[in-house]
C-alpha cells in the first residue's frame, strides 16, 4: 500500500483525489489518499471533506511519516519547487505534466531525485492509452518499417473565460507557454514516445485568436527526428468549436493513427504484401482486427476525463516505488517533452533552427 498526499485544490487535484478515492479493484490495497493541501485553506477543506482525507497546508502535509508519495498539481512555474521540497522530506513524487517550464528547473528536480533516492514520475497518461500501445509495439517490432514521417494536430478551443479563470494561466512564469506547454505537451510526451526523441525543430508561434496574456494560442513546427523521420506539429486553442487531437505515425511498411486517444487507423504490410503502386488511400485498415485489445474501462469523472489512463499511471508508479524502478514517466521523459517545447518556443522567437542535445552523436541518430 502506498499512501499519497496531494498538494492542489484546482480542477487536476480535486479529479486524481476522486481518482484515488474510487471503489475500484485495481486500485485497492494499492494506493490510499490520506491528505490535501492547497494554496486555499477553504478550497482544502472542501476538497478534503468530499473525498474523506484530511486538509492541511503543505509543510504539515511533508511532515506527515504516514505519507508515502505526494502528487504534486499546483500551477506549472512551481511544480519543481514543490516536488524538490516533497523529495526532501523524503516522499516520492508524481508530477502533474509539464514538469516544469524550463529544462534548467527540471534538471535540478531530477538532480534532488537522485539524490535522495526517491521515485520521480511526470503524470502523462496518455502513454496507457490502448491505442498508444499498440502503436508503440507496432514501432518497436519494426511492423510499421522504417519510421517516416508523423503529424501531430491539436485543434482545441479555449474561451477567452478559460484563461482569466486563474492569475496563473497565460503567464510565462507559470503557465511557461500557451498552447504547445500547456495542452500539447501530451502529444509531444507521447509522440517521442512512439517514434524517439525530436532532434530539431524549426517553429513559428502567435497569439491570434485570445488577448491579454503572455503567450501563443496558436504553434507550428517541423520536427527532426533522431531516426531521421519528419514530422509536423500543430497544436492551438483558438479552433472554434474544438476538434480532436490527432497522432499519426507513417512507415514504410505500415501507418497508425491515433484520433481521440482512440485507435483511426492501422496497417501494418504482411507477408509477400505490395500496395497498389499509387497507394491504397486510407483502405485496407486492420484496425477492426485489434478491436479486443482496445476494449477499456470508460468510465468518466465528472469533469470529462476517463480514470483508466491515469488509474493505471498510478499504479504503474506505484509498481516502481515497490520494484525500486524508474516509472514509465519518469522524470527525464518528463524534461524531454519540457525541451522539446522550449525548443520549439526559441526557434519561433529567433526565426532560426534549433537543435536539441539527445546524448547521441549525428552518426548514431543517423543509424538511429
Amino acid at each position: 500500500m502506498l499512501t499519497f498526499g496531494i498538494i492542489g485544490c484546482g480542477s487536476i487535484g480535486g479529479f486524481l483525489g476522486r481518482l484515488l478515492t474510487l471503489t475500484d479493484p485495481e486500485l485497492a490495497g494499492r494506493a490510499r489518499l490520506v491528505a490535501i493541501a492547497g494554496r486555499d485553506p477553504a478550497g482544502a477543506k472542501a476538497q478534503s471533506a468530499e473525498l474523506g482525507c484530511e486538509p492541511m497546508d503543505t509543510a504539515g502535509l511533508l511532515a506527515r511519516p504516514d505519507i508515502d508519495a505526494v502528487i504534486v498539481g499546483t500551477p506549472t512555474g512551481t511544480h519543481a519547487e514543490l516536488a524538490t521540497a516533497a523529495l526532501r522530506a523524503g516522499k516520492h513524487v508524481l508530477v502533474e505534466k509539464p514538469i516544469d517550464v524550463s529544462t534548467r528547473a527540471a534538471d535540478r528536480l531530477i538532480a534532488v531525485a537522485r539524490q535522495e533516492g526517491r521515485a520521480l514520475g511526470v503524470i502523462s497518461q496518455h502513454r496507457f492509452d490502448p491505442a498508444a500501445r499498440l502503436a508503440r509495439a507496432a514501432v518497436e517490432s519494426g511492423e510499421l518499417g522504417r519510421i517516416t514521417s508523423v503529424t501531430v494536430e491539436l485543434p482545441w478551443w479555449r474561451d477567452q473565460s478559460y484563461y482569466t479563470s486563474g492569475s496563473w494561466r497565460g503567464t510565462r512564469e507559470l503557465d511557461g507557454g500557451g498552447a504547445l506547454m500547456n495542452q500539447a505537451v501530451h502529444a509531444v510526451d507521447l509522440v517521442q514516445w512512439l517514434v524517439g526523441p525530436v532532434v530539431e525543430v524549426t517553429a513559428q508561434t502567435a497569439l491570434l485568436g485570445h488577448h491579454g496574456i503572455e503567450v501563443e494560442d496558436v504553434a507550428c513546427a517541423t520536427l527532426r527526428f533522431a531516426g531521421g523521420a519528419l514530422g509536423s506539429l500543430l497544436a492551438t486553442t483558438a479552433a472554434y468549436p474544438g476538434r480532436t487531437a490527432r497522432t499519426s505515425v507513417y512507415g514504410d511498411r505500415g501507418s497508425v493513427v491515433i484520433d481521440n486517444d482512440e485507435l483511426a487507423y492501422f496497417h501494418a504490410a504482411r507477408d509477400g504484401e505490395r500496395a497498389p503502386a499509387y497507394g491504397a488511400f486510407g483502405s485496407a485498415d486492420q484496425s477492426a482486427e485489434h478491436a479486443a485489445s482496445q476494449q477499456r474501462d470508460l468510465t468518466r469523472d465528472r469533469n470529462g476525463l476517463l480514470y483508466q489512463p491515469h488509474r493505471d499511471q498510478v499504479l504503474d508508479f506505484c509498481d516502481a516505488v515497490r520494484d525500486g524502478r524508474p516509472p514509465l514517466v519518469d522524470g527525464p521523459a518528463g524534461r524531454q517533452a519540457v525541451a522539446v517545447v522550449t525548443a520549439v518556443y526559441e526557434s519561433a522567437r529567433t526565426g532560426s533552427r534549433k537543435r536539441l542535445d539527445t546524448g547521441a552523436s549525428p552518426e548514431q541518430e543517423k543509424n538511429q
